[in-house]
């Protein structure tokens, strides 16, 4: 019996996955995941070219049931950042559709093809456990995005993944009857372990759209009995878009149970225009590879735009000063360093004992995200340490919140904000915006008035860059290192 994936053992035929023409029932997912294991059950780790497909989500459950860590790799990773990871993790075999055509740096890995369709239904083998949902044993090692140097393989356990999984079954009233949507990669926390892995441990269904659109949301949300969706700004913002034509759309979304967002914070005027055309309010939750969820507004709470809500249910967390007092306030003013502790967290960096031990104060780990408490608790995040808290003229100021009074001028589509040294202030606010419309562009000076508006004199931006389009990854979240490179582009 997996105890991660109990449904597996029902052999019922209720749907489990949906990615286009692919669909599995519980008890064919049983069947394809459990014949892989059997195959598979002898290997120290596996790679798993993580395409948006049925053959990842067959791959990644046949992993944990043969309980053989899996890494998951995304099809578009560069030549070297490739032998990085398959030099870091030393897989034993990749796992990949049969009609993937790998790129030469997998060309020595031995390769299983992964198959969706079903010859015999049978039981998942009695061997097969799956491990336990308290066990330590290595389940995934998702690698980062590499900011700060090298990709570092994230190790998580069956433990911290079923942990995660079932605090937001209770802060979402999340059950066996949710259908959940989303057009997310499954190749990190997000679209894998949230999107699959987490409907499947509560016996639910996804559909995967493989590719993101509006469309696909109306359709899968709307006459598809949809309930939940899933997605990351870049998404919402899109469907902000197009709602004021898309009746369709509207619909669907005002019949949904629950709208989640990730992985960035979704921009105030977005949160605004979904709910103003649906009455839908949608929830933002915040988390990391290494922590997987750490928060959540609640399912059911009066709209909270900005907020990522309240710890999940086991978690710890707590705000620091740079020198490591705990900072008490519950002012929605004093910024500091988040830090969680709780069974949600990873194990350890793959062979590196030494950043795994710098990511930990005591048993706190170190986000690096910096945040304000509200009077009520809820957190509200202003941005990273390393690249989102400005000290200007003795303020701490968060870059997340200028980049949102920004995003409520008509005019300004996108927004960052940065600092850059300066002799005066120690540092200076710079606002890189692009435009609604090229043709009607504001002043400098109106986005600084505006600003100052709405925040504080202080918190203005002193220099404006105008760009054509934000650098982003494949997630949708910002790269604000490579701002001054897009302004030159």
């Amino acid at each position: 019996m997996s105890a991660l994936f109990p449904a597996l053992v029902a052999g019922s035929d209720r749907p489990a996955l949906r990615f286009g023409a692919d669909a599995l029932t519980y008890e064919e997912l049983a069947e394809a995941a459990g014949a892989l294991a059997a195959r598979i059950a002898d290997a120290g780790r596996v790679a798993v070219w993580a395409t948006p497909t049925a053959r990842t989500a067959v791959a990644v459950v046949a992993a944990f049931l043969a309980d053989v860590p899996a890494i998951p790799l995304n099809p578009r990773t560069g030549e070297r950042e490739l032998a990085h990871i398959l030099g870091d993790s030393t897989p034993s075999v990749v796992l990949a559709g049969p009609e993937d055509v790998l790129p030469a740096g997998l060309a020595e890995l031995p390769r299983i093809d992964v198959g969706t369709t079903v010859t015999h239904v049978g039981p998942v083998p009695s061997a097969l456990t799956g491990g336990s949902d308290g066990s330590e044993s290595p389940a995934l090692i998702v690698y980062t995005s590499g900011t700060t140097g090298p990709p570092k393989g994230v190790v998580l356990s069956q433990r911290a993944i079923a942990a995660s999984l079932d605090a937001l079954e209770e802060a979402w009233a999340w059950t066996e009857d949710d259908v959940l949507v989303h057009a997310l990669p499954l190749f990190h926390v997000h679209g894998l372990i949230l999107g699959v892995l987490g409907p499947l441990r509560r016996g639910g269904s996804v559909r995967h759209l493989g590719t993101f659109s509006t469309e696909g949301v109306a359709r899968e949300l709307g006459a598809g009995g949809g309930t939940m969706l899933f997605g990351v700004p870049t998404m919402y913002h899109r469907i902000a878009d197009a709602l004021e034509d898309d009746p369709a759309l509207v619909r669907a979304l005002a019949e949904a149970r629950l709208l989640v967002s990730g992985s960035a914070a979704l921009p105030v005027h977005d949160h605004e225009r979904i709910t103003a055309a649906t009455g839908r309010t949608v929830i933002e939750r915040y988390g990391m590879t290494e922590t997987l969820m750490n928060t959540s507004v609640p399912v059911g709470s009066r709209p909270r735009p900005g907020s990522v809500g309240l710890p999940l249910r086991g978690v710890g967390l707590r705000l620091v000063e740079e020198d490591g007092t705990e900072l008490g306030a519950y002012d929605g003013e004093s910024v500091g360093e988040i830090q969680v502790r709780g069974p949600n967290l990873f194990s350890a960096y793959l062979n590196r004992p030494d950043a795994t031990a710098a990511a930990f104060d005591g048993d706190w780990f170190r986000t690096g995200d910096m945040a304000v408490r509200e009077p009520d608790g809820y957190v509200r995040i202003v941005g990273r340490k390393a690249t989102d808290l400005i000290k200007s003229g003795g303020y701490k100021i968060g870059a997340g919140e200028i980049e949102n009074a920004l995003l409520d001028h008509p005019a300004v589509r996108e927004a960052a904000v940065t600092g850059a040294p300066d002799p005066d202030l120690g540092e200076r606010i710079v606002a890189w915006v692009v435009l609604a419309d090229a043709e009607k562009p504001p002043t400098a000076q109106e986005l600084a008035d505006h600003v100052a508006g709405l925040l504080a004199p202080h918190k203005r931006p002193r220099t404006v860059h105008f760009l054509r389009a934000l650098p982003r990854n494949d997630m949708g979240k910002l790269l604000k290192k490579a701002l001054p490179e897009a302004l030159h582009g």
